[in-house]
């Protein structure tokens, strides 16, 4: 036996005899110790030749011996790829420790061969397709002086874990994985898109590494690279900003048109805008005499639609361009694009609301606020001004984070969508006087002084709109809900209109009784949903104004999780005249596995951009409650008896079954 595998060895007998120990202390303060010991070990021994197997071997007993109880790693349904990079890459031994055993917890729950509560398979492989691939620079061999200088030979120790899991997926699969994963989640036009980014410029690293020719193929990579690094003529072989700053003084008017048409459909292709892109606006703004102002509305891809907006509001969009577009925000030309689009500035009181805000003075912990996220490259309002752009133009992109907030941000979405001069008012009164003014059945309601609602910490995974805004409305929500006091039904019968707007519907159904928690009429209520909402049954009446619902959500095998915000948008026949439920979901991704075969659709079945959907029956198995107008009702005795016992048994059979 060889010192190095003896080596291997004793320290596994350590590490097992540590499990051991911290499985039998039940103090949470007195772990601490014992828990540390054990995560410093197996740093060692995933530095060793065959250390990453060692500990693989042994996820079910990490897991039992409580390693990631009462943090984050316990709960991995939450982890985020981002910030998995940084605990890998740059944190003390512990932390790296730790995020190392919880991906290799994440392989085997991937790989089928470990069960895991709180996260699917098909989760966990993309968050490690997503982690693999912020760590592609570990692909050539060879370690950054940060990695090979980095204490306890952790360098050495988190490439093994990457060439572990590489050997284990496969170094295609991840790259063509992690090409689909962007395009996928780029197909939902988020306003976020920054792990998007950074997963481009990873995949960049790929395809120009002379070692890996095989990525070179790859043309669906090639098109988001591309889309960032070289959009246009002009900036083909991404000759860096300065560069191309001074080739614009130069160009020609054919030269700067055919960069134009190039800016906008790499930017209407993926949903995503490269630096570039703000560099050539605000080049066009600044030549003499508005000799750029007509291929603005070329840059920005607009339809007639667009063009007529712009034109109805000149000056207006060149201020946006001025105040809000700069490399920091260039995403904000994607939101001004599709506001135009929208066509958000023929409601009156719009272009006012945006006057304002461009002229809004921000409130001291605003600014301090938005500069903690985004930083001090540009002004705290700008960063503002560009996140109202980015949510005015994409409702459906509004995303809650990491946080509890799912019926707050479902209200942007509303509010961006249908009513956009009352989310005007509201992000000036949070952001000037960090206050938000509203009313709950004849009583005012104000935002300051409330205590935290369902989010305790402020949250700081959004876009600007969110990061001022959500507080106050999380609070709001939950004040309303404390004004209703003891009442006959479920509390959002009365919060949801008072809240979201007059459109809600007034009538109201929920599966379960609220005080019993037991299901009484479940065919009544489905039948009741189909009346309402089915074209045929509701005398084809569409859904005017999107409407609050909640479901009850479940995993890839069924298991009930919890109850969830969305809001309903629409019904109708998808390309295979098969009829579905549109409906927004906030939580960020709104493609998931909630087992039975039912898998939310983002595309292919004639979405726009944001939404998901289901086949109606499938969405009517995991619906918890919905509002309606109960002045149109439609004919609920004409729904089929098999299809309510198909969603009966759907139900029953998955969340319902313990109620």
């Amino acid at each position: 036996m060889t010192q190095h595998t003896e080596t291997l060895a004793a320290l596994a007998a350590r590490f097992d005899a540590g499990l051991a120990k911290l499985a039998a202390i039940a103090d949470k303060k007195a772990r601490k110790p014992a828990k540390i010991d054990a995560l410093e070990c197996a740093a060692a021994m995933l530095a060793l030749n065959g250390g990453a197997p060692a500990l693989y071997a042994r996820v079910a007993e990490i897991e039992s011996a409580g390693v990631f109880a009462h943090s984050d790693w316990g709960r991995p349904n939450i982890l985020q790829p981002a910030l998995a990079v940084r605990s890998l890459r740059q944190a003390d031994r512990a932390t790296t420790a730790i995020e190392a055993l919880s991906e290799l917890r994440l392989l085997a729950v991937a790989k089928g061969e470990y069960f895991h509560p709180g996260i699917t398979a098909e989760r966990a492989r993309n968050f490690l397709t997503q982690v693999m691939a912020l760590n592609l620079d570990l692909l050539a061999g060879s370690l950054s002086e940060a990695d090979r200088e980095r204490e306890h030979d952790l360098g050495r120790a988190v490439q093994a874990l990457y060439q572990y899991q590489l050997a284990h997926m496969g170094y295609e699969s991840i790259l063509d994985s992690l090409v689909n994963e962007v395009w996928r989640i780029l197909a939902q036009r988020p306003i976020q898109v920054d792990d998007a980014r950074q997963m481009v410029i990873q995949i960049a690293t790929c395809l120009y590494d002379p070692e890996l020719a095989a990525a070179a193929d790859n043309d669906d990579a090639k098109r988001l690279v591309e889309s960032l690094f070289a959009p246009a003529p002009g900036c083909a072989e991404d000759p860096g900003l300065a560069v191309y700053a001074e080739r614009l003084v130069e160009m020609d008017r054919d030269e700067l048109k055919a960069d134009a048409h190039g800016f906008a459909d790499a930017m209407h292709d993926t949903g995503l805008v490269s630096v570039y892109h703000a560099v050539f606006l605000r080049h066009l703004r600044a030549i003499p005499q508005g000799g750029g102002d007509a291929l603005i509305p070329v840059a920005l891809g607009l339809s007639p639609t667009g063009r007529d907006a712009l034109l109805c509001y000149r000056e207006l969009i060149h201020t946006l361009i001025d105040e809000a577009v700069f490399v920091e925000t260039c995403q904000a030309i994607y939101g001004l694009a599709l506001l135009l689009e929208r066509g958000v500035l023929f409601s009156t009181p719009v272009a006012a609301g945006l006057w304002r805000q461009i002229r809004l003075s921000l409130s001291a912990e605003t600014a301090a606020n938005l500069r903690e996220v985004f930083g001090d490259a540009q002004p705290p309002r700008v960063f503002l001004l560009a996140g109202v752009l980015g949510l005015l133009g994409q409702p459906l992109g509004v995303g809650q984070g990491n946080n509890p907030t799912c019926q707050s941000v479902i209200g942007l979405s509303m509010w961006a969508d249908n009513d956009p001069d009352y989310l005007l008012q509201l992000v000036a009164w949070a952001a000037r006087d960090d206050e938000v003014l509203t009313r709950f059945e004849g009583e005012r309601v104000s935002s300051k002084g409330l205590e935290a609602g369902l989010a305790k910490e402020r949250p700081l995974d959004v876009d600007p709109v969110s990061l001022v805004l959500v507080p106050h409305l999380d609070r709001i929500y939950i004040e309303m809900g404390r004004l209703c006091g003891e009442r006959d039904d479920d509390l959002h019968r009365w919060i949801n209109p008072e809240f979201y707007g007059w459109w809600v519907g007034q009538g109201f159904r929920v599966i379960a009784d609220p005080e019993s928690g037991e299901i009484d009429d479940y065919a009544g209520f489905v039948r009741h949903f189909y009346a309402c909402y089915h074209p045929y049954y509701n005398d084809n009446m569409p859904v005017i104004h999107s409407q609050p619902a909640g479901i009850a959500v479940t995993d890839s095998a069924a298991r009930y999780v919890g109850r969830h915000a969305i809001s309903i948008l629409r019904v109708g026949l998808d390309p295979d005249n098969e009829m579905r439920v549109y409906f927004y979901n906030p939580n960020n991704d709104s493609g998931q596995d909630w087992g039975q075969g039912i898998v939310t659709a983002t595309e292919g079945h004639g979405e726009i951009p944001g939404e998901a959907s289901l086949p109606i029956a499938e969405f009517a198995s995991r619906l918890f409650v919905f509002h309606y107008d109960p002045l149109e009702r439609g004919n609920a005795d004409c729904v089929p008896d098999d299809e309510i016992a198909r969603i009966i048994e759907l139900g029953r059979s998955s969340w319902a079954k313990d109620w």
